[in-house]
This record gives C-alpha cells, sequence and structure tokens, in this order.
C-alpha cells in the first residue's frame, strides 16, 4: 500500500523539525507554569479585583448577556489570525526569531494564568470551568501556535543559512520553502477557523450548563 503523499509530507516535516518542536513545547509548558506561579504571587486585593469581574462575566454567560455567538467568532478569529500572522512574517526576518519566541511564552503564560486563577479561587469547580471554557479551542489552538513557532523558527534559520553560511550547494531554492511556508499559514488559518468556532458556538453553551449545574448548586 502505497503512502498518502499528505501524510508522507507531514511525517517528514516532523522528522526534520523534531529538535525545534521539542524547544517550542518545552518553552510553551514553561509559559503555562509560570503564568500559574504568576497567580500564587498575586495579592488577595488582586484577586479578589479578577474575582469579582470573573463571577460578573459568569453571571453575564448564565443569563445570555454577553456578546453574539457571531460577534464571539469575529474577534476570536481576528485576534488569533493576527498574532499568528504577525508570526508568520516575523519568521522571515532573522531578527524577528527572538520575538516569535517570546510571544510563544507569552501565550503559555496566558494558557497557565487562566487555568491557574480559576482553579485557585474556585477548587474542583474551576478545573470543570477551565476544562470548557479554556480547553476546547485549545485543543486546537495551542498545537497551531507550536507550528507556527516551528515554521517560523524553521524558515529564519534556513535564511540565515543562505544569507551568512554560503551554503550554495543547497537543492532548494527560495521560492520552494517559501511556497511551503505559505502553505502552512493556510493550515494555520484552517485550524483557527476551526478554533474560534468551539470558542464562539460550543464554549458558552457549556460554561453555561456547568454553572447550572454545578456553580450554582
Amino acid at each position: 500500500m502505497q503512502n498518502h503523499p499528505l501524510k508522507m509530507a507531514i511525517t517528514k516535516h516532523i522528522r526534520e523539525h523534531s529538535s525545534i518542536y521539542l524547544f517550542v513545547f518545552v518553552l510553551f509548558l514553561m509559559g503555562v507554569i509560570f503564568g500559574a506561579v504568576i497567580v500564587n504571587s498575586m495579592t488577595f486585593s488582586q484577586k479578589e479585583d479578577l474575582y469579582f469581574y470573573l463571577n460578573r462575566f459568569f453571571g453575564q454567560v448564565s443569563e445570555g448577556k454577553v456578546a453574539t455567538s457571531n460577534e464571539m467568532f469575529q474577534q476570536s478569529f481576528l485576534h488569533n489570525i493576527k498574532y499568528l500572522g504577525l508570526m508568520w512574517i516575523l519568521g522571515l526576518s532573522i531578527i524577528g526569531l527572538p520575538v516569535i519566541l517570546i510571544m510563544l511564552f507569552l501565550k503559555g503564560i496566558v494558557v497557565g494564568f487562566s487555568v491557574g486563577f480559576l482553579v485557585n479561587q474556585m477548587g474542583w469547580k474551576g478545573f470543570l470551568m477551565s476544562f470548557v471554557s479554556v480547553f476546547p479551542q485549545n485543543l486546537l489552538m495551542i498545537p497551531a501556535f507550536l507550528i507556527m513557532s516551528t515554521a517560523g523558527i524553521a524558515i529564519s534559520l534556513k535564511i540565515f543559512k543562505q544569507l551568512f553560511m554560503k551554503k550554495k550547494n543547497m537543492k532548494e531554492n527560495p521560492f520552494q520553502f517559501f511556497s511551503r511556508y505559505a502553505i502552512v499559514l493556510g493550515i494555520i488559518g484552517i485550524m483557527i477557523l476551526a478554533a474560534s468556532s468551539l470558542e464562539a458556538y460550543a464554549s458558552p453553551g457549556l460554561m453555561k450548563s456547568v454553572m447550572d449545574v454545578v456553580i450554582k448548586k
């Protein structure tokens, strides 16, 4: 049986960039841990202020007073595609490589802080809330960030080698790897489209169900 070309391409890509994938995953994980640590370093008054706004938001969700699903989808998609699009552009410049790493680390902090704060303030109920409000979209969002970071780092390193290491024996011309880099952005766009759909159309309903069944008891 012949292997599917797409499957072969994905396998080859992961094999060639496995070390970069490992690096960006560890960096993202460090961001998540750092975000959770920030929660514990906050003062009592800061936690109380945030918890007040969080409770008000939960109340609005329960009463159906939040933005419409279409508005949430548009906001989520535009925010994330701009963020990842910037990472894509930065990958085309050598000096953008450290910025990509910083942006990935910040994404990890946001995820870690969100989950950490909910669990810190609400215990197991907070874990359930984070599971339905943070987990669904991030099931696609986090892989999208890891793939984009890896692709950006890889293309930046490749440009560096061509410019400064005088690798004249490289068989691949710039147009070829740029085309593949553009395809990566297209795949990322599809992933963000699906993640934003989950965040806008699935998460609010799941959050309301959890609040009605668990939080209000």
